[in-house]
């Protein structure tokens, strides 16, 4: 009966999330909550810049790792284009680091508690045009130190992105808080609603995204193999 209910709307929670370019979002100037949004973007991207010259690797040879275009590296790195989780994932597996250390603060701790104030939104905007993505992400451990999994709090947004199924390394579980979200996994169907959850192995080709025209919520935890 689900599948039925199948629809347009998200993508892969991961890389295929990489291929959201939703509708333009305020082109007017941006909240100081929304700049906030957009100056921890740049600190992203100053450092995946930063490890890859510590690596003294070039954008090219990131781009050979990674299949990546040197042209949306150098964006990222610039602060022009908003690095999607699935992207940051291949990159660090590129630069041969965890993913952690694109997004923590820098005080890495054995153990980490996080109030709900406290959540940074890690994606949002493009930082130089303003443009939505579809999608937010906020992790929810940043610090933890020798972490294996990722967790993250994770609204898409509806969108008309077509659809590409992509694969990776890695594990992914995913529950719904809110909302309904579409999952495709190779030649399964289906969309999940508030309760409901899935984990698969992000081997196997797959496609997650907002269904209907809601925001959906969901919790999302990566785990992600040691380098």
């Amino acid at each position: 009966m689900r599948n039925e209910k199948s629809a347009d709307a998200y993508k892969d929670f991961l890389e295929d999330i990489s291929q959201f370019s939703s509708e333009k979002a305020e082109e007017a100037a941006a909240a100081p909550e929304e700049a906030d949004q957009r100056s921890e973007l740049a600190s992203v991207g100053e450092r995946v810049h930063r490890v890859r010259e510590e690596k003294g690797l070039t954008i090219e040879d990131v781009a050979q790792r990674t299949g990546l275009g040197s042209e949306y590296l150098s964006q990222i790195e610039t602060d022009q284009a908003s690095p999607p989780l699935g992207a940051l994932i291949r990159i660090a597996k590129a630069l041969d680091m965890k993913l952690g250390r694109f997004i923590s603060t820098g005080e890495v701790k054995p153990f980490t508690v996080i109030r709900k104030h406290e959540r940074r939104v890690i994606s949002r905007f493009t930082s130089a045009q303003g443009d939505r993505y579809g999608y937010t992400y906020e992790s929810l451990a940043p610090d933890k130190k020798d972490r294996h999994m990722e967790p993250f709090m994770v609204t898409l947004s509806p969108s008309k992105a077509r659809k590409e199924l992509s694969a990776h390394a890695g594990q992914e579980f995913i529950y719904i808080l809110e909302g309904a979200m579409e999952v495709i996994l190779e030649d399964y169907t289906d969309v999940l609603y508030p309760g409901d959850s899935i984990y698969y192995d992000s081997t196997v080709p797959h496609l997650v995204r907002c269904h209907g025209d809601k925001e959906t919520v969901i919790l999302a935890v990566l785990y992600t193999e040691d380098q």
